[in-house]
Parts: structure tokens; C-alpha cells; sequence
């Protein structure tokens, strides 16, 4: 029998028949005397940021996922785990499952806490405990500070954790880190005979499979501004691990969208270079690809990993990971590995007389323009240069790296000479390239272009020198340009109008950048130079890239929401992201967006941003003098707070119904929101919930029309766990959804069965609602909330008008100003890089020279896009 605790202070145990558990052969010594209790809890939910970040800019809240799915790396790593699936439920809620031993479950005999606890309990419950402080638990850890998963359950609403280990379901579930539901708490001898009260999981029946599932619900109160999962930031973590744990699958599924990911990395750091590179023009079908380890000057062994291939760009993209921490700003293995790369290339070019016959020096920029690489490292004690590990300066690593990649390096380019030869010839082009672009350069400056001496004629700069409090709206044609000088405020905005669409500097080289007359515009207004120095050289010039000469801090694009406005749009975006990516990453580039609608409700005018804004507009002026009698045997009249209040509520329903009925039965979800309470925790209780919502469904089926339901309660083999399947057959089809365990347990369950608490009952026979006062009073009769409330809400949208914005050409400067350009009203949009690699292959495929995966990309998709409105 379960229980279901009130929140209290931590505290633990579990075996079901009172004896020590025995692990089953295979789990080594992983057993509940491996977790180790080192201190208590209570500083997490006080100071979140010291533990998993910043809450407030959404790196803490996927830092959560990281947490829980680095544990089930580590199983990886120690080689008990091969499967790994990664869920984003549809109330935002995450589910992480492996294939690994399961945490043990055992009750901890020397726990001092009173009930004794599980095993499981206290490393969730205690912040340092857990099995990585033992080295017969785990060689190979990520997780030293075993601080993860017990972060995240102090930080969670509502955590599930379900272990299947030893032919056995246990269950423990917790709320912002204190336990709510368990085994019962009695009485157990243990194993050196003494009696003790103890508190076990719960158990939820018998299994043949083995592995842990953590499920939690990020605390609102704690993520407060950004609550939402990105599934870009996701898969860029995922992917990465995939590929660097090679035999590892990971599986990222999105509910909310129906997105899915399968990173079955296979290939190692090689398959990582193979995928970036994919869509691109590989120039030598052969990677580099080096395995070794060589011990350090300090006696440790350092594994190194490293695959490199060349393509037709012209930029350079190194991936850096110490033990599966990756590296922004490198570190001692990328000095070593370019060290490498410098010597032994030169080396081999000279031998050859190369560069000679080419008549041009190379530098080691040069040899870098079009490469891939991805080095990653296992070190034991990595040291970084702060927190966030961005920087690895154990300076023990550079010696190894540089060994490894310099020998293995040299037999690829004497073992494969055609390939030698064509990434010898892409060096020797990258030279000649530079050569050209510095001449070019020499020219512009001596006509003083680029060098701000004199700014373009085009722009109206503002007034006000602190870069810090400027910014430039970049506007597309000198029509619209015209709108923006005259309503913006000089004082701090400036308008660079843009004549026609700006080279595709996908497709350009530097050189060629410098002749088009838009873009050294742009340059010369920003005043940031643009190149790179060479750094080997110090050959830094005055033009070179250096955004501390950045006049503007916001660069703001602005263009009309049609298919040319959108094209320039993306020119521009292409050149900030390939020639000026630190503009990027630092968040100094905006995209205007202007508002969707204007509205008037009799004197009333409002700009709106969106649909959902339009809504709540719809709701406020729908309620204004609406009552709703309730009818039945004790009426009374529902108005002002308190019909706002149920409004409210119902919306929230509305739209939970909404958002899920694309991938969910509809009348089903409908069916719980009028009542039904389901329950999925054992197969029998599926069964008996199946017949329920089937007796609802058929009510609802009669009144809408729709083909008819069949529910079944079944047990789902994949997930281990019982569902719901709703079939219903239509022009000769079969179409089934399901309704899992994890949704019943989750928030959306939950908003849609305090929906029906709320609203059962409230109308009876003879319930009217009613909308204005004298000649112009109206009313309905209604059967029930949501009926009144579809009357309501077409009365506002017959008594209002709407206008609907395409692009700014339809306002003039007054209104620009207000909608679009006032700081204290504006909406802008920051363009951020959440997964870089996915970034740069989208650029590749829709901007670059390759037809065929932007012709497949458009086929794939072109039926799948929404709201285009251009």
C-alpha cells in the first residue's frame, strides 16, 4: 500500500522483505553502500544559480535535463547502458529513461535518519551523495560533484522517479524536493539483526526490464521568466554526447510539437565531422581521424580523439570537448592540436617546394579556412579556467595532443597523397585568397571607406556618441527609410536605408565583399572593420573585425513582411552570421516586429503583437456588462471578478485542448475537461478508466457527429507502462491516439480535471447569459460554461474592428513610431545561436551553392509550414 505524505523534512528506506539486497550478477559492487551521504539540502532552492546557473535567462532550466542525463552517461561510460530516450512532455514537464543498472533501491542500514531510507531517497534528497565518489562504482564520471539529480529535485514542482532493478517497479515521487509518495513506513530487522523503522519505495509490480526514469516539472517558482524547453538547445547537447560516446543510443522526442530526433552517433568524433560536413562540398572523401593516448609529463594518461576534413567554405569550425564538457574558447588541446597541425603541414609543403611553385606564404589561418575538426579529450582532473568550464589549462594536455595528431597527422598526409595533395591546393588558394583580399583592402582604405573617416551618405545618425545607448535601424529601400527618419528619435536612433538586396556572402569570397557597394555601407556604419588579423603573424590591421569600435549596440533589421522583405531579411542575417558572428553571439542584433493587428472597440484603438494578445482583447471587451444567470434549483447571477475569474480559467482549459488535439483525441480531452478521471498506474486501472471515458465518448460522438470511439487499456512494451488507446475509423481508416502515464500525471491532466471540478455543476435548466444594458441588451439561453462563453465572445468580435498589418509600408511615421520604434512599447526580437551546428548547416544548405538538399529540404517541408502570411 502507498502512501501520501503532507511535505516534510526529507527523511527514509526499502527491501521488501527485510533482507539486504543482492545485486543480480553484472551490477559489480553497485549496490545502496555505494551512495555516500556527505551534507543536506536546503541552500539549493535559496541560491539555484551557485548549482545549475542562471534561472532567469533558461540556462539553468535545461542545465536540469543535463544533470539528469549526464547520470545516465556515466552508466554509459561505465558500460551499462546503451539506450537513452529524452522526453518534453506537453506541460513542459521532462522525462529521461535508461537502459542502465537502476539507482539502487535498497534501504541504507547506516542512515541516520529516522525512519531509515532507500538508497535511491537519499541520493536524491542529500546534496552530496551518490555512487561517483566511489571508484569501484564508476572509473569514468561527469557527475563528481553529486550534486545532479537532488539539484533538480529540489528545483522541481513535482519529480517522479521510477527504478526497475531486481524483477521490481520502484516508485518514489517528490515536491520541490520533499516526499510525497513512498512505500509504508514500518518496522524491518537489518542485516545485523537490530530493528529499525524503515521507509521503502513504493512498488509498483514486476518487470524483466532494468534502468531508471527520472520525471520532473521545473518549480515556477524558481524559473520564473523562461519556463519553456527549447528543443534546439536540447539536441545540441544530445547530439554532441551521442557522437562522443560512441554505441550510445539517444533519443530526443518532443510531445508539444511531434518532433523527434534518433542520434545514433555512430563514428565517434569521426561520424560528428562526417554530419556537420553533410550538405557541404567535401574537397577529400578521406577524413583525418586520430585515436590515441599517451601519458602526460605528469605521469596521467590523456585519451585523445581527433577527425578533421577540409570543404569548399571558407570558414573554420573547431569543436573542442574535455570529457564530454565542451570547450568555447578552447584551451591547451587546441594549441597543442594547431601546434600540430602548423608544423607537420609545413613541413610537408616545403619537402614539396609547394609554396614556392605558388609564389605565396602560408599562414596558419590559411591552413584552417574550410576545415571541420572535433577534438575531444578524456583527462583525469581537468582544470578550467572558470566555472562554466569554457577553457581547459591543465597544461598537461598540450603535450600529448600536439604527439599524437603531429605522428598520425604526418602518416595520413604520406599514406594518401591525392588527398594530401587537394588539401595542400585548398591551403595554397586560401593564401593566394588572403593575398588578394589585403590588396583589396590597401584599396579601400586609401580611398577611406572603411576606415570611418567619413560615414556613409545614406545614413541619419543619431546625436548621441555612447555606442552603449545607440542604435540603427537597418531599412529596406529609401521609401521606407524616408518613414523611419521622420518618426524616429534622433536623439538615439539611427536609419540606414539598404538599396536592393545585398550580395549572398554564402557564396562570395572576402574580396568580393569589399566591391559591393550595400555592404561596405553597412561596414563603414557600423565601424567595426570587418577580416580577421593573422595571429600568427600580428599582422593586425586597422581594418580588421573589432567590436569594441561597434557604434550601435543595437542593430536592428527592419523590412516588410513579404517575400522581398523576408529575402533581405535573410541576406542580412547571412552576412552577420558568416562575417560578423560576435555581433551574434554578444546579442547585438534585433528583428523588428511590428504588430499583427489594430483593433477598435468604440472609442477604443489598441496595437495588438499577436494572436493570443487579440484574444485576451476579445475576452475583456466580451465580458464588459455580460452576466450569466446559472438557472437550476438555486440560480444565481455570475458577473464582474468572479465571471472574469471563471472566463479565465476556462480559456486556460481551451487552449490546453487546443494545443494537444493535434497529436491527442480531442473529444477525449474534452471528455476529462467534463469530468472523467482517469487513472493509468497499473494495467487493471487502465482497463477500468478505458470503459469510463468510452461511455463519454459516446455521449460526446451522438451530439458532434463524430466517427465513432473504441478505448482500450493496454500495456505499452516500449515504455513499460499501461496506456489508453482511442481508435477511431474514418472513411475506411483507422486513426488511434494514446494517452500515456506521464500525461495523466502531468499538469495538463491536472488544469483539464480542476477545469471539470470547477465547471460541474455551475449551469442548470434555464441558465441564460446576457451581454449590455437597455435597447441594447442581449441574451442567450445556454446548457452550459462553454456555450455561454462562444456567445460571448462572438458578440465582441461582431462590436469591434480588426486590421490586420502585412508589412510597414501600410504605416506612416506616427505610427511607426508607436508601434514599432518606441522603446517603452517596441517588440524586438534577439537573434541567439542555440545550436550552432545546426545553424551553420541550415545557412549551407538554403544560402549555399548545393542544390539538391535545399531542394530536398523544400520538398520535406513546404506541406508542413504555418502561418506564412506574405
Amino acid at each position: 500500500m502507498a502512501q501520501d505524505h503532507t511535505p516534510a523534512l526529507p527523511d527514509n528506506g526499502d527491501s521488501s522483505n527485510g533482507q539486504p539486497a543482492v545485486p543480480p550478477e553484472g551490477l559489480g559492487d553497485y549496490g545502496a553502500s555505494s551512495i555516500q551521504i556527505l551534507e543536506g539540502l536546503e541552500a539549493v532552492r535559496k541560491r539555484p544559480g551557485m548549482y545549475i546557473g542562471d534561472t532567469s535567462d533558461g540556462t539553468g532550466l535545461h542545465h536540469l535535463v543535463f544533470e539528469v542525463v549526464d547520470n545516465s552517461i556515466d552508466e554509459a561510460l561505465a558500460g551499462h547502458c546503451d539506450d537513452i530516450v529524452v522526453t518534453i512532455h506537453t506541460d513542459n514537464s521532462i522525462s529521461v529513461v535508461d537502459n542502465g543498472r537502476g539507482i539502487p533501491t535498497g534501504i541504507k542500514w547506516d542512515d541516520k535518519h529516522e525512519p531509515k531510507r532507500s538508497a535511491t531517497e537519499i541520493a536524491l534528497t542529500e546534496l552530496h551523495a551518490g555512487g561517483k565518489f566511489n571508484q569501484n562504482s564508476y572509473k569514468v564520471s561527469g557527475g563528481l560533484h553529486g550534486v545532479g539529480v537532488s539539484c533538480v529535485n529540489a528545483l522541481s514542482k513535482m519529480l517522479r522517479v521510477t527504478v526497475r532493478r531486481e524483477g521490481k517497479v520502484h516508485v518514489l515521487e517528490f515536491c520541490r524536493g520533499f516526499v510525497t509518495l513512498s512505500g509504508d513506513v514500518h518496522e524491518e530487522a537489518g542485516p545485523n539483526g537490530e530493528t529499525a523503522l524503515i521507509r521503502p519505495m513504493h512498488i509498483l509490480g514486476d518487470t524483466d526490464k532494468r534502468g531508471t526514469e527520472v520525471h520532473f516539472l521545473p518549480d515556477t517558482e524558481i524559473f520564473k521568466e523562461n519556463y519553456d524547453f527549447h528543443y534546439e538547445i536540447l539536441s545540441k547537447r544530445l547530439r554532441e554526447l551521442s557522437f562522443l560516446n560512441n554505441g550510445v543510443r539517444i533519443r530526443l522526442l518532443d510531445e508539444r510539437s511531434g518532433k523527434e530526433d534518433d542520434f545514433a552517433g555512430a563514428g565517434g568524433v569521426k561520424g560528428f565531422v562526417d554530419f556537420i560536413n553533410k550538405g557541404k562540398q567535401i574537397l577529400h572523401p578521406n577524413a583525418f581521424n586520430a585515436i590515441g593516448e599517451k601519458q602526460s609529463d605528469q605521469g596521467t594518461m590523456i585519451g585523445v580523439e581527433v577527425a578533421m576534413q577540409w570543404n569548399s567554405g571558407y570558414n573554420e569550425q573547431v569543436l573542442c570537448f574535455t570529457n564530454n564538457i565542451p570547450q568555447r574558447d578552447g584551451g591547451t588541446h587546441l594549441t597543442g592540436l594547431r601546434a600540430a597541425m602548423t608544423r607537420v603541414i609545413n613541413k610537408y609543403i616545403e619537402e614539396n617546394d609547394l609554396a614556392k611553385k605558388a609564389k605565396v606564404e602560408i599562414s596558419g589561418d590559411d591552413m584552417r579556412e574550410g576545415l571541420t575538426c572535433v577534438l575531444s579529450v578524456k583527462v583525469p582532473e581537468p582544470k578550467f579556467s572558470s566555472q562554466t568550464k569554457d577553457k581547459l589549462v591543465s597544461s598537461e594536455v598540450r603535450g600529448p595532443v600536439e604527439d599524437v595528431v603531429a605522428s598520425k597527422l604526418n602518416d595520413f598526409l604520406q599514406e594518401r597523397p591525392n588527398d594530401a595533395k587537394i588539401i595542400v591546393g585548398k591551403i595554397v588558394e586560401a593564401a593566394r585568397a588572403r593575398e588578394a583580399a589585403r590588396k583589396a583592402r590597401e584599396m579601400t582604405r586609401r580611398k577611406g571607406v572603411l576606415d570611418g573617416m567619413g560615414l556613409p551618405g545614406k545614413l541619419a545618425d543619431c546625436q548621441e556618441k555612447d555606442p552603449a545607448l545607440c542604435e540603427i535601424y537597418i531599412v529596406e529601400g529609401d521609401s521606407a527609410g524616408g518613414s523611419a527618419k521622420q518618426g524616429r528619435d534622433r536623439k538615439f536612433q539611427a536609419i540606414l536605408p539598404l538599396r536592393g538586396k545585398i550580395l549572398n556572402v554564402e557564396k562570395a569570397r572576402y574580396e568580393k565583399l569589399l566591391t559591393s557597394n550595400e555592404i561596405v555601407t553597412l561596414i563603414t556604419a557600423l565601424g567595426t572593420g570587418i577580416g580577421k588579423a593573422a595571429v600568427e603573424s600580428g599582422k593586425s590591421g586597422v581594418d580588421d573585425f573589432d567590436v569594441a569600435k561597434l557604434r550601435y549596440h543595437r542593430i536592428i533589421i527592419m523590412t516588410d513582411a513579404d517575400v522581398d522583405g523576408a529575402h533581405i531579411r535573410t541576406l542580412l542575417l547571412t552576412f552577420f552570421y558568416r562575417q560578423m558572428p560576435e555581433l551574434v553571439e554578444r546579442g547585438h542584433i534585433y528583428i523588428a516586429q511590428p504588430p499583427l493587428y489594430k483593433v477598435k472597440a468604440g472609442k477604443e484603438e489598441l496595437y495588438l503583437k499577436d494572436g493570443s494578445e487579440l484574444d485576451g482583447f476579445l475576452l475583456r471587451i466580451a465580458l464588459l456588462g455580460a452576466k450569466v444567470e446559472t438557472g437550476g434549483v438555486t440560480p444565481t447571477t455570475l458577473q464582474g471578478d468572479t465571471l472574469a475569474e471563471l472566463a479565465r480559467k476556462h480559456q486556460a482549459a481551451e487552449r490546453v485542448i487546443e494545443r494537444l488535439s493535434g497529436f491527442m483525441d480531442a473529444e477525449a480531452l474534452r471528455a476529462i475537461a467534463d469530468g472523467v478521471s482517469l487513472n493509468l498506474d497499473t494495467v487493471t486501472e487502465a482497463e477500468a478508466s478505458a470503459v469510463k471515458l468510452q461511455a463519454k465518448l459516446q455521449e460526446i460522438d451522438k451530439l458532434t457527429n463524430a466517427a465513432p470511439a473504441e478505448v482500450a487499456g493496454e500495456f505499452d512494451a516500449r515504455t513499460d507502462k499501461p496506456i489508453l488507446r482511442i481508435s477511431r475509423r474514418h472513411h475506411g481508416n483507422i486513426k488511434s491516439s494514446v494517452i500515456t502515464q506521464d500525461f495523466v500525471h502531468g499538469a495538463d491532466y491536472k488544469a483539464l480535471a480542476e477545469a471539470a471540478e470547477t465547471f460541474r455543476g455551475l449551469l442548470g435548466d434555464g441558465a441564460i447569459v446576457k451581454r449590455g444594458e437597455g435597447e441594447r441588451a442581449k441574451e442567450e439561453k445556454v446548457g452550459d460554461f462553454r456555450s455561454a462563453m462562444k456567445w460571448l465572445i462572438g458578440e465582441a468580435e461582431r462590436s469591434t474592428a480588426r486590421q490586420r498589418y502585412k508589412g510597414l509600408g501600410e504605416m506612416n511615421p506616427e505610427q511607426l513610431w508607436e508601434t514599432t520604434m518606441d522603446p517603452t512599447v517596441r517588440r524586438l526580437l534577439r537573434v541567439q545561436i542555440e545550436d550552432a551546428i545546426e545553424a551553420d548547416k541550415v545557412f549551407t544548405m538554403l544560402m549555399g551553392d548545393e542544390v539538391e538538399p535545399r531542394r530536398d529540404f523544400i520538398e520535406t517541408n513546404a506541406l508542413r509550414a504555418a502561418n506564412i502570411d506574405v
